[in-house]
Protein backbone atom coordinates (compact mmCIF):
# COMPACT_ATOMS: atom_id res chain seq x y z
CA UNK A 1 0.00 0.00 0.00
CA UNK A 2 2.87 1.72 1.10
CA UNK A 3 4.66 1.77 -2.41
CA UNK A 4 1.81 2.19 -4.03
CA UNK A 5 1.09 5.47 -2.72
CA UNK A 6 4.44 6.71 -3.36
CA UNK A 7 4.19 6.11 -6.71
CA UNK A 8 0.92 8.12 -7.13
CA UNK A 9 2.58 10.69 -5.32
CA UNK A 10 5.64 10.63 -7.74
CA UNK A 11 2.67 10.80 -10.43
CA UNK A 12 0.78 13.91 -9.32
CA UNK A 13 3.77 16.70 -10.29
CA UNK A 14 4.00 15.06 -13.65
CA UNK A 15 0.13 14.60 -14.59
CA UNK A 16 -0.30 18.29 -13.34
CA UNK A 17 2.34 19.64 -15.47
CA UNK A 18 0.75 17.84 -18.37
CA UNK A 19 -2.53 19.26 -17.80
CA UNK A 20 -1.35 22.64 -17.36
CA UNK A 21 0.81 22.24 -20.91
CA UNK A 22 -2.16 20.96 -22.47
CA UNK A 23 -4.37 23.98 -21.06
CA UNK A 24 -1.79 26.45 -22.44
CA UNK A 25 -1.42 24.90 -25.59
CA UNK A 26 -5.25 25.27 -25.97
CA UNK A 27 -5.19 28.79 -25.51
CA UNK A 28 -1.86 29.50 -27.32
CA UNK A 29 -2.53 27.28 -30.70
CA UNK A 30 -5.15 29.41 -32.08
CA UNK A 31 -2.24 32.50 -32.07
CA UNK A 32 0.57 29.65 -33.29
CA UNK A 33 -1.65 28.35 -36.52
CA UNK A 34 -0.52 32.32 -38.32
CA UNK A 35 2.77 31.03 -37.88
CA UNK A 36 3.03 27.74 -39.42
CA UNK A 37 4.65 28.06 -43.17
CA UNK A 38 2.26 24.85 -43.83
CA UNK A 39 -1.49 26.27 -42.95
CA UNK A 40 -0.41 29.40 -43.32
CA UNK A 41 -3.61 31.01 -45.95
CA UNK A 42 -2.50 32.52 -48.72
CA UNK A 43 -1.83 36.65 -48.58
CA UNK A 44 -3.61 38.39 -51.64
CA UNK A 45 -2.04 42.15 -52.48
CA UNK A 46 -4.09 44.21 -54.92
CA UNK A 47 -3.18 47.34 -56.37
CA UNK A 48 -4.55 49.73 -58.52
CA UNK A 49 -5.29 53.32 -59.62
CA UNK A 50 -8.86 53.91 -61.10
CA UNK A 51 -9.44 56.91 -62.68
CA UNK A 52 -12.45 58.86 -64.16
CA UNK A 53 -11.79 59.72 -67.83
CA UNK A 54 -15.54 60.59 -69.30
CA UNK A 55 -18.68 61.39 -68.25
CA UNK A 56 -21.73 61.36 -70.27
CA UNK A 57 -25.31 61.98 -70.04
CA UNK A 58 -27.51 59.51 -71.04
CA UNK A 59 -30.44 59.80 -73.37
CA UNK A 60 -31.44 56.72 -75.16
CA UNK A 61 -34.71 54.87 -74.22
CA UNK A 62 -34.33 51.33 -74.83
CA UNK A 63 -37.41 50.18 -76.18
CA UNK A 64 -36.70 46.28 -77.07
CA UNK A 65 -34.66 43.64 -76.64
CA UNK A 66 -34.43 41.12 -78.97
CA UNK A 67 -32.03 37.99 -78.16
CA UNK A 68 -31.18 35.32 -80.37
CA UNK A 69 -29.53 31.58 -79.99
CA UNK A 70 -27.60 30.55 -83.01
CA UNK A 71 -24.96 27.56 -84.33
CA UNK A 72 -22.08 29.31 -86.02
CA UNK A 73 -19.22 27.14 -88.22
CA UNK A 74 -15.83 29.38 -88.96
CA UNK A 75 -13.81 27.78 -90.91
CA UNK A 76 -10.14 29.66 -92.08
CA UNK A 77 -7.25 28.39 -94.09
CA UNK A 78 -4.33 28.20 -92.54
CA UNK A 79 -1.19 26.63 -94.39
CA UNK A 80 -1.08 25.24 -98.05
CA UNK A 81 -1.75 21.36 -98.29
CA UNK A 82 -3.22 21.31 -94.81
CA UNK A 83 -7.15 21.60 -94.09
CA UNK A 84 -8.55 24.49 -92.89
CA UNK A 85 -8.84 25.53 -89.33
CA UNK A 86 -12.52 25.18 -88.14
CA UNK A 87 -14.65 25.97 -84.92
CA UNK A 88 -18.07 25.61 -84.27
CA UNK A 89 -19.96 27.86 -81.60
CA UNK A 90 -23.06 27.58 -80.14
CA UNK A 91 -24.13 31.22 -79.63
CA UNK A 92 -26.20 33.46 -77.23
CA UNK A 93 -26.72 36.86 -78.37
CA UNK A 94 -28.79 40.27 -77.83
CA UNK A 95 -29.63 43.54 -79.63
CA UNK A 96 -31.29 46.57 -78.24
CA UNK A 97 -33.41 49.13 -80.13
CA UNK A 98 -33.69 52.47 -78.74
CA UNK A 99 -34.44 56.06 -79.54
CA UNK A 100 -31.95 59.02 -78.91
CA UNK A 101 -34.09 61.90 -76.84
CA UNK A 102 -30.88 63.54 -76.48
CA UNK A 103 -31.33 64.56 -80.38
CA UNK A 104 -35.28 65.94 -79.68
CA UNK A 105 -34.34 70.03 -80.17
CA UNK A 106 -37.07 72.79 -78.90
CA UNK A 107 -38.24 73.06 -82.89
CA UNK A 108 -39.76 69.11 -82.71
CA UNK A 109 -41.82 70.24 -80.33
CA UNK A 110 -44.45 71.92 -81.22
CA UNK A 111 -48.00 73.00 -79.43
CA UNK A 112 -51.60 72.71 -82.00
CA UNK A 113 -54.34 74.84 -80.03
CA UNK A 114 -54.94 74.12 -76.63
CA UNK A 115 -55.22 70.09 -76.67
CA UNK A 116 -52.77 68.81 -78.84
CA UNK A 117 -49.18 68.88 -79.28
CA UNK A 118 -46.69 67.12 -81.98
CA UNK A 119 -43.55 65.94 -81.54
CA UNK A 120 -41.08 65.11 -83.72
CA UNK A 121 -39.09 61.55 -82.54
CA UNK A 122 -35.50 60.74 -83.82
CA UNK A 123 -35.31 57.72 -85.69
CA UNK A 124 -35.19 54.55 -83.86
CA UNK A 125 -31.28 53.05 -83.31
CA UNK A 126 -29.83 49.87 -82.93
CA UNK A 127 -27.84 50.72 -79.85
CA UNK A 128 -26.43 47.50 -78.81
CA UNK A 129 -25.79 44.42 -79.85
CA UNK A 130 -23.32 42.01 -77.98
CA UNK A 131 -22.30 38.42 -77.05
CA UNK A 132 -23.77 36.46 -73.54
CA UNK A 133 -20.61 34.62 -73.26
CA UNK A 134 -22.20 33.17 -70.21
CA UNK A 135 -24.73 31.53 -72.09
CA UNK A 136 -22.10 30.34 -75.07
CA UNK A 137 -19.87 27.81 -75.37
CA UNK A 138 -17.63 26.38 -77.54
CA UNK A 139 -18.55 23.49 -79.34
CA UNK A 140 -15.84 21.70 -80.94
CA UNK A 141 -11.89 22.91 -81.83
CA UNK A 142 -10.29 21.32 -85.21
CA UNK A 143 -7.36 21.82 -86.35
CA UNK A 144 -6.28 24.95 -84.53
CA UNK A 145 -2.66 24.01 -84.96
CA UNK A 146 -1.76 25.97 -81.71
CA UNK A 147 -3.74 28.60 -82.31
CA UNK A 148 -7.01 28.14 -80.63
CA UNK A 149 -7.91 30.70 -78.78
CA UNK A 150 -7.17 32.97 -81.90
CA UNK A 151 -9.85 30.73 -83.70
CA UNK A 152 -12.39 30.84 -80.93
CA UNK A 153 -11.78 34.51 -80.89
CA UNK A 154 -12.18 35.64 -84.97
CA UNK A 155 -15.45 33.10 -84.42
CA UNK A 156 -16.77 35.13 -81.53
CA UNK A 157 -16.40 38.15 -83.68
CA UNK A 158 -18.23 37.44 -86.77
CA UNK A 159 -20.63 35.38 -84.39
CA UNK A 160 -21.14 39.13 -83.04
CA UNK A 161 -21.41 40.96 -85.83
CA UNK A 162 -24.45 38.57 -87.05
CA UNK A 163 -25.91 39.31 -84.16
CA UNK A 164 -26.54 43.01 -85.65
CA UNK A 165 -27.10 41.87 -89.46
CA UNK A 166 -30.12 39.43 -87.82
CA UNK A 167 -31.37 41.74 -85.72
CA UNK A 168 -31.57 44.51 -88.60
CA UNK A 169 -33.12 41.67 -90.91
CA UNK A 170 -35.32 40.68 -88.24
CA UNK A 171 -37.13 44.22 -87.92
CA UNK A 172 -36.07 45.39 -84.77
CA UNK A 173 -35.98 49.04 -86.08
CA UNK A 174 -40.09 48.81 -87.08
CA UNK A 175 -40.18 47.23 -83.71
CA UNK A 176 -38.85 50.67 -81.66
CA UNK A 177 -40.83 52.62 -83.19
CA UNK A 178 -44.02 50.85 -82.36
CA UNK A 179 -43.06 50.38 -79.14
CA UNK A 180 -42.08 54.20 -78.73
CA UNK A 181 -45.94 54.87 -79.85
CA UNK A 182 -47.35 52.50 -77.43
CA UNK A 183 -44.80 53.76 -74.28
CA UNK A 184 -43.89 57.15 -75.07
CA UNK A 185 -47.74 58.51 -76.43
CA UNK A 186 -49.96 57.67 -72.87
CA UNK A 187 -46.84 59.01 -71.03
CA UNK A 188 -46.54 62.26 -72.63
CA UNK A 189 -50.09 62.81 -72.65
CA UNK A 190 -50.00 62.21 -69.02
CA UNK A 191 -47.79 65.01 -68.35
CA UNK A 192 -48.66 67.34 -70.79
CA UNK A 193 -52.41 67.24 -70.33
CA UNK A 194 -52.94 67.32 -74.53
CA UNK A 195 -53.22 64.78 -77.30
CA UNK A 196 -50.05 63.91 -78.36
CA UNK A 197 -49.18 63.36 -81.94
CA UNK A 198 -45.92 61.61 -82.85
CA UNK A 199 -44.19 62.13 -85.88
CA UNK A 200 -41.18 61.22 -87.50
CA UNK A 201 -37.61 64.18 -86.80
CA UNK A 202 -37.01 65.36 -90.40
CA UNK A 203 -33.27 64.85 -91.51
CA UNK A 204 -31.40 68.07 -92.02
CA UNK A 205 -31.60 69.14 -96.22
CA UNK A 206 -28.24 68.56 -97.24
CA UNK A 207 -26.04 71.26 -98.45
CA UNK A 208 -25.28 71.90 -102.15
CA UNK A 209 -21.26 71.54 -102.35
CA UNK A 210 -19.64 74.25 -103.52
CA UNK A 211 -18.36 74.96 -106.44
Amino acid sequence: MVPLFRLVRRLLPLLFLLALGWFLWQKVAPSLAGLDPLRAEPRVTVTHNTVLEKIEGLGKLELVRYRFKDVVEYKKSTYRFLPDAKVALIVAGEAVGCVDLRKIKPLDVVFVGDSVVRIALPAPELCTWRIDHSASKVYSVENGFLQDAELVDAGYKYAEQNVRRAALQSGILAQTQQNAEQILRPMLETLTGRRVVLVPQMAPPERAPLR
